[in-house]
This record gives structure tokens, C-alpha cells and sequence, in this order.
């Protein structure tokens, strides 16, 4: 028979053995945690990317990213440091010394933005260390940020746009009542402020595009819409090498002549080559295909065309305007914008499609003085996704 203290001291043997194992196994992880190289530890969400960082990580994801003002980038290997032309961009870097253009990243300003961060408004913030929030990806055809969504001094508080509107010269007389809205409520302001306009016969929209599509550095010339060549006004016509009207909504997806009315609103016509017009024809605007001959950058396939990225902005807000100006009730068809390409009358798109192009493609000066001309000069009416690109993502998303 084991003796009864041979029992106990069995029990307490047993017992020191096992909290000696357990210390050691606690000891152990304490240590690998200690020495765990730093290299190891996640980084926080909170942490905003360099600019090179963000530069090599252009996917379209939403991220937030760190860097000193340096500039407003005007073309993809340009970017001024004073005298600058409008508020639309931001170049920042990782250094407020940087003066090379590939170390930088491209920053775009939605419209609501402008007031506060454009450098046309605010040169002061030349060299100051921002924070910015957005979607990586190309702009100016080089590596951006678009969609953006935040903008903060490194350290200070995030700015959050209004809802829609808020930010345009005109917010306080012409869109005054489309100011604060959104969805269906935004589309019914905006179509009763921009249906009431002067209606043009299709003669005087030859007259009417030598004026708002002038080329800026040659004033007796226009700019074709797709080719971005510039032509002599004179040579408007129909035979090869001449540039005519091209209606952005074609004709035969309007269900509308040239009769005065959609045939004939400027905010939508063009001057473009005459055989590049015959290619794009009536087709949809999407991504892809060939290579247009005679128009750089331009593709096409058998239902849909895609324009150089220059004017993907333009092409996309053209389209918009028509969306909301004939809806129908003025004896013209309801136009509307599609999620799919095709041929069915009165609707056009690819409508997601069109609404990337114009986040990535911003409003440029020539875009701009066209939407005063239109209003100032020939037909009374603007172009409400010129003033305020934001609205179409209020409306259609």
C-alpha cells in the first residue's frame, strides 16, 4: 500500500512540474512578442501613403495620401508653380522641392473642393503638406488621384463637400434652385432651369460653332471635338478633309431632325473631322476596340466608340445635359441614359462608363468659356455638369 504522504507529495510533484511548464511556455511568448521586429507590425488604416507610394499603387483603390503642394499640373508632363489658370488640380510630392514631374502625384478637385483648395483661389497653399483622399488612378495621363473625396491640412481637420452644389458662380441666381438637392428632385430643378432656352435653325450652328469651339491660340480656327485637330473655320463642309456638325447624341438615337430643337442645341454639337464622324456614326460611347485612323487615341468597335482622353470629360457631360434637357415633355423624345450599348432610339450610353469618364476627365478652360458662350451669346441656357460635374453622381448614383 502506498503510504498516504507518498500520495500528497506525488500530488505537489506533479503540481510544480505543470507551473513550471506553464511559466515557461508565458515566458516564451512574452519574449517572441518583445523581440518581434518592427518590420512585422501592420501598418494602421489611419496611415496615409507617401506620394511614391501612391504613385506605384494605381489600381483605383481609395486611399489616403500624404505629400507637399508643388504645383497645378496642366498636362501630363507639365505642371506651373504660379499664374495659375483655374482651381481644377493639385500636384503634390513628398518633398515641397520636388520639381520633377514623376515623382509627383496628379490631384483632381471636384468642383465643391475649388473654393477651398484650387490654387488659382488659394496660392498660399503652395508647399503646405495636405492631406488628400481618392481613388488612385491615372489623371492628365499620368499617376493621380480622382474621385476625391477629402482634403486636410497634415494635422488639421478633413473638409467634406456640401451634398451637391454650393460652389459655382451662379449657385446664388441660376441654380439657386437646384442647390441642396439630390436624385430625382436635383433632375426636375435642373431640367426647369435649362429647358427655357433660345432654339437655333441648323444654318446658324455653323456660326454659332465658330464661335464657342474657336481655338484659343489661333482665332481663326475651331477645335475638332475628337481629333483635337485645329481647322480654319472656313473649311466647314461635307467633303473629306472638311469638319462638320457632329451631334454628340446622334440624330438617329434621338429620334430627332435638324429642325430646330435637340438637332440643333450646341451643348451637344461639335465640330469634328468628316470621316471621324462617319466612324463614330450613331454608335455608343464605351471603351475599347481598334484604332481610329486619323484620330489619336481614339477606338472603335462595331457598337460603341471611345474618344481621346481629353474630351471623355466633355463627351460625358454633353450627353448628361441632353438626359435632362429633353425629357419629354416639350414634343421632343425623353432622352435617357442606358447601362448597356446598342441601337434602341432615345437611349445612349454606357452610362457607367460615361460617369468614370467624367470624374477623370475634368473641365477644362475650353470647356468652360464654351458653357459661357452657349448661355452669354447664343442660346440662354448652361450646361448644369460643366459648372458642377458632382451633380451626375448625384443624380445616376
Amino acid at each position: 500500500m502506498t503510504p498516504h504522504l507518498g500520495k500528497g507529495r506525488a500530488r505537489a510533484t506533479t503540481h510544480a512540474s505543470s507551473l513550471a511548464s506553464s511559466l515557461a511556455a508565458s515566458l516564451a511568448l512574452v519574449l517572441s512578442l518583445v523581440l518581434l521586429p518592427a518590420a512585422t507590425e501592420p501598418a494602421t488604416a489611419a496611415t496615409p501613403l507617401t506620394v511614391s507610394q501612391a504613385i506605384g499603387q494605381q489600381t483605383g483603390a481609395t486611399q489616403t495620401v500624404r505629400g507637399y503642394v508643388v504645383g497645378q499640373p496642366t498636362a501630363t508632363n507639365t505642371v506651373v508653380r504660379s499664374n495659375f489658370p483655374n482651381d481644377y488640380a493639385l500636384a503634390i510630392a513628398d518633398s515641397a522641392s520636388t520639381t520633377s514631374t514623376s515623382s509627383m502625384l496628379y490631384v483632381q478637385i471636384p468642383s465643391a473642393f475649388r473654393s477651398q483648395w484650387g490654387l488659382r483661389t488659394n496660392p498660399s497653399l503652395m508647399g503646405k503638406q495636405i492631406d488628400v483622399t481618392g481613388a488612385l488612378s491615372s489623371y492628365f495621363s499620368h499617376p493621380g488621384m480622382t474621385s476625391t473625396s477629402a482634403f486636410a491640412l497634415s494635422g488639421g481637420g478633413t473638409t467634406e463637400p456640401p451634398p451637391t452644389g454650393g460652389t459655382s458662380p451662379w449657385d446664388s441666381t441660376y441654380y439657386a434652385p437646384a442647390v441642396g438637392k439630390s436624385g430625382t428632385a436635383l433632375r426636375a430643378a435642373l431640367h426647369d432651369i435649362i429647358d427655357g432656352h433660345t432654339k437655333l435653325s441648323y444654318d446658324a450652328v455653323w456660326t454659332a460653332l465658330k464661335d464657342t469651339d474657336q481655338d484659343p491660340g489661333n482665332t481663326a480656327n475651331v477645335i475638332e471635338l475628337y481629333t483635337g485637330r485645329s481647322i480654319s473655320k472656313s473649311s466647314n463642309g461635307g467633303s473629306t478633309g472638311n469638319w462638320n456638325r457632329e451631334h454628340v447624341w446622334a440624330q438617329s438615337r434621338g429620334g430627332f431632325t435638324t429642325s430646330a430643337g435637340p438637332g440643333t442645341d450646341l451643348h451637344h454639337i461639335r465640330p469634328e473631322d468628316v470621316t471621324v464622324n462617319s466612324i463614330r456614326g450613331n454608335k455608343d460611347f464605351d471603351n475599347g476596340g481598334s484604332a481610329v485612323s486619323g484620330c489619336n487615341d481614339c477606338w472603335t468597335d462595331s457598337d460603341s466608340f471611345e474618344p481621346r482622353d481629353a474630351v471623355k470629360g466633355d463627351v460625358a457631360r454633353m450627353l448628361l445635359y441632353m438626359a435632362i434637357r429633353y425629357e419629354g415633355g416639350d414634343g421632343f423624345n425623353n432622352l435617357e441614359m442606358s447601362s448597356t450599348v446598342g441601337t434602341s432610339s432615345t437611349l445612349i450610353g454606357d452610362l457607367e462608363t460615361l460617369l468614370a469618364w467624367n470624374a477623370a476627365d475634368p473641365v477644362n478652360a475650353f470647356e468652360m468659356r464654351r458653357n459661357d458662350r452657349i448661355h452669354a451669346q447664343w442660346q440662354g441656357n448652361r450646361n448644369p455638369f460643366i459648372d458642377h460635374p458632382e451633380w451626375a453622381d448625384a443624380i445616376w448614383n
